[in-house]
C-alpha cells in the first residue's frame, strides 16, 4: 500500500495539486507517496509532494520527472500529471507495464513550487528563482538579470541571498535525486518547463559551462536513440550552454553530486510557448498566456504530443543493459558527440 502524506494545515487550493492529490488517492495501491518539504508563504503551508512506483530494487535503474519549478509554467506540471494518469490507467489491464515496473523505479515530482503556481508567480514564496538557487557560479558572462541576480526579488530571476542557503523546495528537489536517482548505477531524470521559442527543446548539462558533461557518450547515445525509434520528433536536444549560460543551475548542481561510478542523465524539456502565441497572438496579455496553452484543445494537442517522450525515457531507463555505450564503442561516441556538440560553436 502507498504511503500518504501527513497530516498538515489545509493550504489554498489550485488544479494541478487537486489532481496530483486525487490521482495519488485513487492510485493509493500502486504509489507511494512523502511530502519531502513544505512550501511556504504569508503563513500558508504548501506540501511538496513525491511519489514513486516500480522497483524497489536499490539497483534497479530509475527516471524521474519533474515539474512545477517555476509556478508560471503549469503547462510542464501537467505533461508530468497527464503520464502519471495514463499510467494508473495502463495498470488495470496491460501486462507489460507491469513487468516493466518489476525492473524499472519512477519517481515524480510534479510541483516542485506549490506556492507559485497558487500565486501564478515564476518564483517561489521568497521571491527566489529556484533554478537559478543552486550554489555554483557560471564561468563565463550570462545574459543580463535572465542569467541569474542577487540585487534582489523584486527582479525576476533571483539567485537569493549570497551564503543563504538553498531554498527548502530546490533543497528537496537535489535531496530526492540524491536518493532516489543518483545513488543508482543508472538514472535518468526529464523536468519539464515551457519558455520562448518556436520550437521544443531537450537541454542537458552544463548551464554553468561551456565544457562538456563527463557522460557524453551516454547522452549522445540516447539523443540517436530517440531519433531512429521517434524520426519526426521535432527536439532540438543539445547542452543548454549553446544557448545560454546560466547561474545556480539546479541540475547542474545535482548532475556533479552523483556518486563515481553512477550515471546520471538528466535532461529539461523546454516547450516552445511560441508556437501557441503565434496561433493566438491575445494571449500575450496575460501572464499565464505567455507560458501556456490557454486554449482547452491546445492543451489537449501538447499532452499528446510529448507523452510518447516519456515513454520513451521510462523505455531506455528499463533497457539501459542494452544500449548503454561501453569500451572502444564510448570512445567512437564521445568523438561523435564532441563534433555534433562543438561546445565552441553557438547555438
Amino acid at each position: 500500500m502507498g504511503m500518504h502524506p501527513p497530516p498538515h494545515a489545509t493550504p489554498p487550493c489550485f488544479a494541478e495539486m487537486d489532481e496530483l492529490q486525487a490521482l495519488l488517492e485513487s492510485g493509493h495501491a500502486h504509489f507511494q507517496s512523502r511530502v519531502v518539504c513544505h512550501s511556504t508563504h504569508r503563513g500558508q503551508r504548501f506540501p511538496v509532494i513525491t511519489a514513486q512506483l516500480g522497483s524497489d530494487d536499490p539497483q534497479a535503474p530509475a527516471i524521474g520527472f519533474f515539474g512545477g519549478i517555476h509556478g508560471l509554467e503549469r503547462i510542464g506540471t501537467q505533461v508530468v500529471l497527464h503520464y502519471m494518469r495514463a499510467l494508473l490507467a495502463r495498470l488495470q489491464w496491460d501486462e507489460s507495464l507491469h513487468q516493466q515496473l518489476q525492473s524499472v523505479r519512477l519517481v515524480f515530482m510534479p510541483i516542485v513550487n506549490p506556492v507559485g503556481m497558487w500565486a501564478g508567480t515564476r518564483a517561489n514564496g521568497q521571491g527566489v528563482d529556484l533554478m537559478r538557487n543552486a550554489p555554483q557560479q557560471a564561468d563565463a558572462r550570462v545574459p543580463f538579470l535572465a542569467g541569474g541576480q542577487r540585487v534582489g526579488p523584486w527582479l525576476p530571476w533571483y539567485c537569493g541571498r549570497p551564503g543563504a542557503p538553498m531554498e527548502a523546495e530546490s533543497a528537496a528537489l537535489v535531496q530526492v535525486v540524491a536518493e532516489e536517482l543518483a545513488s543508482r548505477p543508472f538514472s535518468l531524470a526529464l523536468d519539464c518547463h515551457s519558455g520562448y521559442g518556436f520550437g521544443d527543446s531537450i537541454w542537458f548539462p552544463y548551464a554553468r559551462t561551456r565544457q562538456m558533461m563527463a557522460h557524453l557518450p551516454e547522452m549522445y547515445a540516447l539523443k540517436m536513440m530517440l531519433a531512429q525509434s521517434h524520426p519526426h520528433h521535432g527536439y532540438s536536444f543539445e547542452p543548454q550552454s549553446r544557448q545560454y549560460l546560466s547561474h545556480g543551475d539546479l541540475w547542474d548542481h545535482a548532475y556533479d553530486q552523483v556518486p563515481g561510478g553512477n550515471i546520471f542523465l538528466p535532461m529539461t524539456l523546454e516547450l516552445g510557448s511560441w508556437l501557441w502565441i503565434r496561433k493566438n497572438p491575445w494571449q500575450l496579455f496575460s501572464r499565464q498566456g505567455i507560458f501556456n496553452p490557454v486554449k482547452t484543445h491546445r492543451t489537449r494537442r501538447v499532452l499528446r504530443r510529448h507523452a510518447s517522450l516519456l515513454d520513451f525515457l521510462t523505455r531506455a531507463a528499463f533497457g539501459a543493459p542494452r544500449w548503454l555505450p561501453r569500451a572502444d564503442r564510448r570512445e567512437r561516441l564521445l568523438a561523435y558527440a564532441a563534433d555534433h556538440w562543438n561546445p565552441h560553436v553557438p547555438g
